[in-house]
């Protein structure tokens, strides 16, 4: 029979008697050291077996270089100041242009009058006797004017009376996220919001969508941005900028955009961002923190250009103590990252090395019950079965 002194394995497979109990209580001083020199063997085989790419310095044609993402700039909302000094101060009177319908009436001329008249699109009309008229961003006023001063060569003081019978140049052009994008036209002076009504007002698209921003654009170089969220939620009153004939208003489509929770929560990954969005509802969104994580530490990361910015938030502090001021908006791109804690480490590290092990307790029995010593007496020395350490 062979001693258990003889055995040529470190830990022999079978049961120790109460005689031994001398030699055991030396052996089970050893083991601590064992695992330690166990541990840091499978670590330096792991290190040997990981994939270790080399860094090139061979040069790439332009368009094939790799170049940094740098995110877009945060859009800059028009002050209602802003609007103001672009909206005229003026008295509103319509102007006249291609497509809109006049009638011109002379008392006691019927020869003279005449109704349905157009405005063609080099902005002209024919009055009789007196031929063609450019009538192009005139008041009907001015028109009436003009006429008059032509008719008096030939008439004795004619009353001349100009008519709008229908209004085509007091419009703008809606599109984007509209019901039925397209022309609008105002009977009066326009507004964002007669304009949004006009056309129908927005789709419903899911209420994981919201609308942010829309431009208007004026002319070849002015582009207002406007804060919808301001004006349609808060009811800001003072982002309704007037409408300019031919303005373009242009409601971009409802974008994805994303954040991203990552570290120790229950499920990481992208999340859509939704309306006042913040680091608490972000992470609940991501299913909550799980065991691992370490609520003192967790970090939103925002890029700016090249490099970032890194703010800590302790979500404990936010919990315990009611302490929102730091419970931090959210915008396109931040992320969100939840440190684990110091065992939560250690325990990766454990569980690279062993898939099996889900809990960690760092007594030696506990290591033989979870099958830790056992796995590892079967990789490094290829025994099998259980030690049994409870006498």
């Amino acid at each position: 029979m062979i001693h258990p002194e003889t055995a040529r394995a470190p830990y022999p497979m079978q049961y120790y008697s109460s005689a031994t109990a001398r030699r055991k209580h030396s052996t089970r001083t050893a083991r601590p050291l064992v695992i330690i020199c166990a541990a840091m063997h499978l670590l330096l085989l792991a290190a040997c077996g990981s994939i270790s790419p080399k860094e090139t310095t061979q040069y790439a044609p332009p368009e094939k270089e790799f170049k940094a993402d740098i995110p877009k700039k945060t859009q800059e909302f028009a002050k209602p100041s802003t609007i103001r000094d672009l909206t005229p101060i003026e008295q509103f009177s319509y102007r006249l242009g291609p497509g809109d319908i006049l009638s011109v009436q002379v008392w006691r001329r019927p020869e003279l009058s005449q109704e349905n008249i157009m405005v063609s699109p080099d902005g002209n009309i024919a009055i009789p006797r007196i031929g063609n008229m450019n009538v192009l961003n005139r008041t009907p006023a001015e028109i009436q004017k003009l006429i008059t001063a032509r008719l008096e060569v030939l008439y004795i003081r004619p009353e001349i009376t100009v008519r709008v019978q229908e209004f085509h140049n007091n419009k703008a052009f809606v599109l984007g996220r509209v019901t039925k994008p397209g022309v609008v036209n105002f009977p009066g002076r326009g507004t964002l919001l007669e304009a949004l009504a006009l056309a129908g007002g927005l789709p419903y698209q899911g209420k994981e969508t919201f609308l942010t921003k829309c431009a208007i654009i004026r002319g070849n170089d002015i582009v207002i941005w406007i804060d919808l969220q301001d004006l349609l939620k808060n009811g800001n009153m003072a982002l309704n900028a007037s409408i300019m004939n031919n303005d373009v208003i242009f409601i971009p489509e409802a974008e994805d955009e994303m954040i991203y929770v990552m570290g120790e929560v229950i499920t990481p990954g992208a999340i859509q961002l939704k309306s006042s969005m913040n680091v608490l509802k972000a992470i609940m969104l991501a299913g909550g923190m799980n065991k691992h994580a370490n609520p003192e530490k967790i970090f939103i990361i925002r890029q700016q250009d090249l490099k970032g910015n890194v703010i800590r938030v302790n979500l404990k502090n936010l919990l315990e103590k009611g302490d929102f001021a730091k419970n931090y908006t959210l915008l396109p791109e931040d992320i969100v990252f939840v440190s684990p804690s110091g065992m939560a480490k250690f325990n990766y590290t454990l569980e690279k090395l062993i898939p099996a092990l889900q809990v960690l307790n760092l007594g030696i029995d506990n290591f033989e019950s979870f099958g830790l010593m056992q796995e590892l007496r079967r990789k490094l020395w290829g025994q099998e079965g259980f030690v049994n350490s409870s006498e």
